[in-house]
C-alpha cells in the first residue's frame, strides 16, 4: 500500500481487543539463550501453553522439527507446546516477534456494520541500533518477518521508511500512543528524524491523534534503549500500568518518579486525566554466573555478563481474550511475584490471571509481550 493508514481509515486497535489468534518465534541463537537456548525453549512453550488456554497460537520457527508438540492433552513435559499449536516454517535472526513482526491495523468495512479489515504496518528492524548499539551482526531474517505474517495472515501492507519496533509503542484505541524519548529520539533508530516529524509518523501510521512521551524506560534497559511494553503500558483507557518501586536507593525509583509525575500531568487524546496504577517491581535481579557461562561469545553480539542488572518487569506482559499472562521470576522475587499477580487481578477483573515462569526469557533481553504479537479479530468490534 502507497497511501498512510490513517488516511485510509486504519488504526492501531488496543491490546484488549479481540484477538483472532497469538504469533511467536522460537529462540535457537547460543549468543543470545543459555545452553543452546534449550531453556528458553522451555520458557516459551509454557508461555506458548498458557495463552492456548485463551486463544490460537501459531509458531513460526526455522526448522519446526526443533518444536515438540505434547502427544495427548495430558502432557505437560517440558519443551512441548499443545498438540493444538499451529507450527509453521519461518526463517529468524532471532524470536522477539512484537518487535521485528509487524503492527497490526483495523478498519471498519464500509457498510458493514462489526466488519473490520485487516492490515498491518512493516517496519524497518535494525536490532535495537543497527551498528550503533545493535544486538547482533545481521538481521536480515528478521527484517522481513513481518511481511511473511502479514502474507500469511492475507492483510494488506504498509510499508513504512522508518526504524520502528512494537515494543516501543502502546495505544489506548481511542486516539493515544505512549512511548519513550529515551528509544524514539534515539539516534541509532531515525537520526534525521526530529520529535515533531516522529510524531507525524507515528498518528499516520497509527491512526492516533496525541502521543505521550514518557521521559525515559526502565533502568538498564538497554538492549532496547528503554522499550515503553517493559516499563507502561494502557490498562484500559484512560488508565496506565507504571512500574514501581518505592525504594528511593534505587535508581529505578526517580525513573519511575519522573514519569508518575509527566503522566499526572496529561491528558489522553480524549482529554481524560491520566490514573496510574503502581506494579511494583521484583527486588534488582542479576545475572549469574552460570547462566552467564552458558552464552556463546560471538564477535558482534551483545554479551551476557554475570553480575549484569536484568531489567525485569511485571509490565511485560500480554492480554489474550479474557486472560492475562504475567511474567513471575521465581527465587528472590517470590513475594513480589505474588504481589504482581495481584495487582494484575485488581486492573484486570473479569480476566483470568496466569503467571508463567520466564526468568529464562529475561535473561535474553526480554519478556513474554516482547515474544508475542496479536492479531486483532475482524468479527467483533469492541464496545
Amino acid at each position: 500500500m502507497d497511501s498512510l493508514p490513517s488516511r485510509d481509515g486504519f488504526r492501531m486497535p488496543a491490546e484488549w481487543h479481540p484477538h483472532s489468534m497469538c504469533w511467536m518465534g522460537w529462540p535457537r541463537r547460543p549468543d543470545n539463550w543459555r545452553n543452546n537456548a534449550g531453556p528458553a525453549q522451555e520458557a516459551f512453550a509454557r508461555v506458548v501453553s498458557a495463552i492456548m488456554q485463551f486463544e490460537p497460537v501459531t509458531v513460526c520457527a526455522p526448522d519446526v522439527s526443533k518444536v515438540h508438540t505434547a502427544v495427548g492433552p495430558s502432557d505437560d513435559s517440558a519443551n512441548t507446546v499443545p498438540a493444538a499449536t499451529e507450527i509453521i516454517h519461518m526463517e529468524q535472526d532471532d524470536s522477539w516477534f512484537r518487535d521485528c513482526g509487524p503492527t497490526f491495523l483495523l478498519r471498519e468495512r464500509p457498510g458493514e456494520a462489526g466488519k473490520q479489515e485487516l492490515a498491518g504496518v512493516d517496519w524497518i528492524f535494525n536490532a535495537w541500533g543497527g551498528e550503533n548499539g545493535g544486538l547482533y551482526k545481521s538481521w536480515d531474517k528478521d527484517q522481513k518477518v513481518a511481511s511473511l505474517i502479514l502474507e500469511r495472515a492475507g492483510a494488506l501492507r504498509y510499508k513504512c521508511p522508518h526504524v520502528l519496533e512494537g515494543g516501543s509503542i502502546h495505544v489506548d484505541s481511542e486516539g493515544t500512543v505512549m512511548t519513550t524519548e529515551e528509544c524514539l529520539l534515539n539516534p541509532n533508530r531515525n537520526p534525521d528524524l526530529g520529535k515533531e516529524q516522529i510524531e507525524e509518523f507515528l498518528k499516520g501510521y497509527l491512526g492516533v491523534s496525541k502521543v505521550l512521551w514518557l521521559p525515559k524506560g526502565l533502568y538498564k534497559d538497554t538492549d532496547t534503549n528503554g522499550h515503553v511494553d517493559n516499563f507502561a503500558c494502557f490498562a484500559r483507557p484512560g488508565v496506565v500500568l507504571l512500574a514501581w518501586t518505592d525504594d528511593t536507593q534505587d535508581p529505578q525509583h526517580a525513573i519511575s518518579a519522573e514519569a508518575l509525575q509527566y503522566l499526572e500531568s496529561q491528558t489522553d487524546a480524549k482529554g481524560r486525566r491520566l490514573e496510574v496504577i503502581k506494579m511494583p517491581l521484583p527486588p534488582p535481579l542479576h545475572i549469574s554466573e552460570e547462566e552467564s557461562a552458558g552464552v556463546a561469545k560471538v564477535d558482534g553480539s551483545a554479551p551476557r555478563e554475570a553480575g549484569e542488572r536484568l531489567a525485569a518487569s511485571y509490565v511485560n506482559f500480554y492480554l489474550p481474550n479474557g486472560g492475562v499472562i504475567a511474567p513471575q521470576f521465581g527465587g528472590e522475587a517470590a513475594e513480589a511475584d505474588a504481589r504482581a499477580l495481584e495487582v494484575f487481578r485488581s486492573a484486570f477483573p473479569g480476566r483470568k490471571v496466569v503467571g508463567v515462569q520466564t526468568r529464562e526469557v529475561l535473561l535474553g533481553g526480554g519478556n513474554i509481550h516482547c515474544i508475542t504479537q496479536q492479531q486483532p479479530s475482524l468479527d467483533t468490534v469492541p464496545s
